[in-house]
Protein backbone atom coordinates (compact mmCIF):
# COMPACT_ATOMS: atom_id res chain seq x y z
CA UNK A 1 0.00 0.00 0.00
CA UNK A 2 3.39 2.03 0.17
CA UNK A 3 4.32 4.25 -2.18
CA UNK A 4 8.13 4.00 -3.39
CA UNK A 5 8.86 7.25 -1.79
CA UNK A 6 7.04 5.66 1.14
CA UNK A 7 8.88 2.62 1.35
CA UNK A 8 11.88 4.12 1.25
CA UNK A 9 11.53 6.09 3.90
CA UNK A 10 10.57 3.19 6.00
CA UNK A 11 13.92 1.07 4.93
CA UNK A 12 15.42 4.49 6.48
CA UNK A 13 14.08 4.34 9.67
CA UNK A 14 14.57 0.36 10.16
CA UNK A 15 17.41 0.37 13.05
CA UNK A 16 18.20 -3.16 12.07
CA UNK A 17 22.02 -3.72 10.87
CA UNK A 18 19.87 -5.88 8.09
CA UNK A 19 18.78 -3.31 6.62
CA UNK A 20 22.23 -1.42 6.07
CA UNK A 21 22.46 -2.02 2.82
CA UNK A 22 19.38 -0.60 1.84
CA UNK A 23 20.76 2.58 3.44
CA UNK A 24 23.62 2.60 1.72
CA UNK A 25 22.29 2.08 -1.59
CA UNK A 26 20.15 4.91 -1.12
CA UNK A 27 23.22 6.80 0.10
CA UNK A 28 25.08 5.79 -2.75
CA UNK A 29 22.20 6.74 -5.08
CA UNK A 30 21.47 10.17 -3.52
CA UNK A 31 25.16 11.11 -3.61
CA UNK A 32 25.43 10.22 -7.56
CA UNK A 33 21.69 12.46 -7.85
CA UNK A 34 24.02 15.63 -6.66
CA UNK A 35 27.10 14.67 -8.71
CA UNK A 36 24.54 15.06 -11.99
CA UNK A 37 23.14 18.41 -10.42
CA UNK A 38 26.31 19.53 -10.75
CA UNK A 39 27.47 17.87 -14.04
CA UNK A 40 24.72 16.46 -16.43
CA UNK A 41 26.81 14.76 -18.50
CA UNK A 42 27.26 12.38 -15.90
CA UNK A 43 23.27 11.86 -16.59
CA UNK A 44 24.18 10.43 -19.68
CA UNK A 45 27.28 8.26 -19.00
CA UNK A 46 25.26 6.50 -15.94
CA UNK A 47 21.84 6.00 -18.20
CA UNK A 48 24.91 4.32 -21.32
CA UNK A 49 26.16 2.04 -18.28
CA UNK A 50 22.67 1.02 -17.00
CA UNK A 51 21.29 0.25 -19.90
CA UNK A 52 24.72 -1.80 -20.73
CA UNK A 53 24.38 -3.63 -17.42
CA UNK A 54 20.69 -4.33 -18.44
CA UNK A 55 21.61 -6.31 -21.48
CA UNK A 56 20.76 -4.09 -24.45
CA UNK A 57 23.13 -3.37 -27.55
CA UNK A 58 25.36 -0.91 -28.41
CA UNK A 59 23.19 -0.39 -31.52
CA UNK A 60 20.10 -0.08 -29.19
CA UNK A 61 21.59 2.23 -26.71
CA UNK A 62 22.45 4.46 -29.16
CA UNK A 63 19.22 4.37 -30.66
CA UNK A 64 17.59 5.16 -27.79
CA UNK A 65 19.52 8.11 -26.98
CA UNK A 66 18.44 9.39 -30.36
CA UNK A 67 15.20 9.11 -29.38
CA UNK A 68 15.68 11.42 -26.41
CA UNK A 69 17.12 14.21 -28.62
CA UNK A 70 14.13 13.62 -30.64
CA UNK A 71 11.33 13.59 -27.79
CA UNK A 72 13.26 17.03 -26.44
CA UNK A 73 13.09 18.81 -29.64
CA UNK A 74 9.51 17.87 -30.30
CA UNK A 75 8.37 18.96 -26.78
CA UNK A 76 10.02 22.45 -27.03
CA UNK A 77 8.58 22.98 -30.01
CA UNK A 78 5.08 21.94 -28.73
CA UNK A 79 5.96 24.23 -25.87
CA UNK A 80 6.98 26.90 -28.21
CA UNK A 81 3.47 26.97 -30.21
CA UNK A 82 1.23 27.48 -27.44
CA UNK A 83 1.14 23.54 -26.36
CA UNK A 84 0.93 22.99 -22.23
CA UNK A 85 3.25 20.60 -20.37
CA UNK A 86 1.35 17.81 -19.24
CA UNK A 87 -1.85 16.82 -20.04
CA UNK A 88 -1.45 18.55 -23.65
CA UNK A 89 1.82 17.28 -24.10
CA UNK A 90 0.17 13.56 -23.58
CA UNK A 91 -2.31 13.99 -25.99
CA UNK A 92 -0.32 14.95 -28.73
CA UNK A 93 1.81 11.96 -28.10
CA UNK A 94 -1.08 9.68 -27.67
CA UNK A 95 -2.03 11.17 -31.54
CA UNK A 96 1.44 10.91 -33.16
CA UNK A 97 1.80 7.19 -31.69
CA UNK A 98 -1.63 5.88 -32.83
CA UNK A 99 -0.33 7.47 -36.49
CA UNK A 100 2.50 5.69 -37.12
CA UNK A 101 1.67 2.77 -34.81
CA UNK A 102 -1.56 2.24 -35.36
CA UNK A 103 -2.34 2.41 -31.66
CA UNK A 104 -2.44 5.06 -28.61
CA UNK A 105 0.12 5.01 -26.20
CA UNK A 106 -1.66 2.54 -23.88
CA UNK A 107 -3.12 0.18 -26.17
CA UNK A 108 0.66 -0.02 -27.36
CA UNK A 109 1.87 -0.53 -23.60
CA UNK A 110 -0.80 -3.03 -22.68
CA UNK A 111 0.08 -4.97 -26.33
CA UNK A 112 3.60 -5.39 -24.83
CA UNK A 113 2.10 -6.27 -21.42
CA UNK A 114 3.69 -3.16 -19.60
CA UNK A 115 2.49 -1.49 -16.68
CA UNK A 116 4.44 1.06 -15.26
CA UNK A 117 7.78 0.28 -17.67
CA UNK A 118 9.01 2.76 -20.07
CA UNK A 119 7.57 2.12 -23.44
CA UNK A 120 10.42 2.98 -25.62
CA UNK A 121 13.03 0.84 -22.89
CA UNK A 122 10.75 -2.17 -24.51
CA UNK A 123 10.64 -1.09 -28.31
CA UNK A 124 12.95 -3.17 -30.46
CA UNK A 125 16.11 -1.07 -32.86
CA UNK A 126 13.08 -0.37 -35.51
CA UNK A 127 10.42 0.65 -33.72
CA UNK A 128 12.91 2.99 -32.04
CA UNK A 129 13.64 4.46 -35.51
CA UNK A 130 10.16 5.00 -36.80
CA UNK A 131 8.98 6.27 -33.47
CA UNK A 132 11.94 8.96 -33.79
CA UNK A 133 10.94 9.31 -37.23
CA UNK A 134 7.32 9.96 -36.20
CA UNK A 135 8.42 12.69 -33.82
CA UNK A 136 11.16 14.33 -35.83
CA UNK A 137 9.09 15.00 -38.70
CA UNK A 138 6.32 16.42 -36.40
CA UNK A 139 8.85 19.01 -35.17
CA UNK A 140 9.74 19.60 -38.77
CA UNK A 141 6.17 20.03 -39.50
CA UNK A 142 5.54 22.63 -36.45
CA UNK A 143 8.43 24.54 -36.83
CA UNK A 144 7.22 25.15 -40.72
CA UNK A 145 3.39 25.25 -40.53
CA UNK A 146 3.33 26.85 -37.07
CA UNK A 147 0.65 26.01 -35.33
CA UNK A 148 -0.92 27.45 -32.16
CA UNK A 149 -2.31 25.77 -29.37
CA UNK A 150 -3.49 21.77 -28.92
CA UNK A 151 -5.89 21.65 -31.82
CA UNK A 152 -4.21 22.80 -34.53
CA UNK A 153 -1.07 20.88 -33.30
CA UNK A 154 -3.17 18.00 -33.21
CA UNK A 155 -3.34 18.20 -36.86
CA UNK A 156 -0.02 18.70 -37.36
CA UNK A 157 1.20 15.46 -35.02
CA UNK A 158 -1.08 13.24 -36.95
CA UNK A 159 0.69 14.20 -40.02
CA UNK A 160 3.67 13.85 -38.64
CA UNK A 161 2.95 10.48 -37.54
CA UNK A 162 1.36 9.60 -40.77
CA UNK A 163 4.91 9.69 -42.77
CA UNK A 164 6.23 6.80 -40.40
CA UNK A 165 2.89 5.49 -40.15
CA UNK A 166 3.31 5.02 -44.07
CA UNK A 167 7.01 3.66 -43.62
CA UNK A 168 5.86 0.92 -41.48
CA UNK A 169 3.37 -0.33 -43.28
CA UNK A 170 6.31 -0.19 -46.83
CA UNK A 171 8.66 -2.29 -44.45
CA UNK A 172 5.88 -4.68 -43.22
CA UNK A 173 4.69 -5.28 -47.29
CA UNK A 174 8.40 -6.05 -47.83
CA UNK A 175 9.40 -8.38 -45.26
CA UNK A 176 6.59 -9.64 -44.50
CA UNK A 177 6.06 -9.08 -40.87
CA UNK A 178 4.69 -6.88 -38.39
CA UNK A 179 7.21 -3.89 -36.98
CA UNK A 180 4.95 -3.33 -34.13
CA UNK A 181 5.52 -6.59 -31.69
CA UNK A 182 4.55 -8.10 -28.59
CA UNK A 183 8.11 -8.32 -27.27
CA UNK A 184 9.56 -6.98 -24.10
CA UNK A 185 13.13 -5.70 -24.84
CA UNK A 186 13.78 -5.15 -21.15
CA UNK A 187 16.13 -8.07 -19.38
CA UNK A 188 16.08 -7.33 -15.95
CA UNK A 189 13.51 -6.49 -13.47
CA UNK A 190 13.27 -3.56 -10.77
CA UNK A 191 13.48 -5.73 -8.01
CA UNK A 192 17.01 -7.51 -9.95
CA UNK A 193 18.30 -4.27 -10.75
CA UNK A 194 18.17 -3.05 -6.69
CA UNK A 195 19.46 -6.05 -5.55
CA UNK A 196 22.62 -5.66 -8.12
CA UNK A 197 23.00 -2.03 -6.89
CA UNK A 198 22.64 -3.58 -2.80
CA UNK A 199 25.04 -6.12 -3.35
CA UNK A 200 27.64 -4.10 -5.53
CA UNK A 201 27.76 -1.22 -2.47
CA UNK A 202 27.76 -3.83 0.21
CA UNK A 203 30.41 -6.30 -1.30
CA UNK A 204 28.77 -9.01 -0.78
CA UNK A 205 26.98 -10.85 -3.77
CA UNK A 206 26.54 -14.27 -1.93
Amino acid sequence: VATTEQLLRIIQSVPSKKAEPFKMWLAMVGRERIEEIIDPELTIERALNTYAQKGYSPEWINQRLQTIRARKELTDAWGAHGVEAGKEYAILTDEVTKAWSGMTTRQYKNYKGLKKENLRDNMSTLELALNMLAEATTTELTNAQNPQGLEENRVVAQQGGRVAGNARKEIEAQTGRRVVNPGNAQTMLLGNTVVGMIESVSGDGE
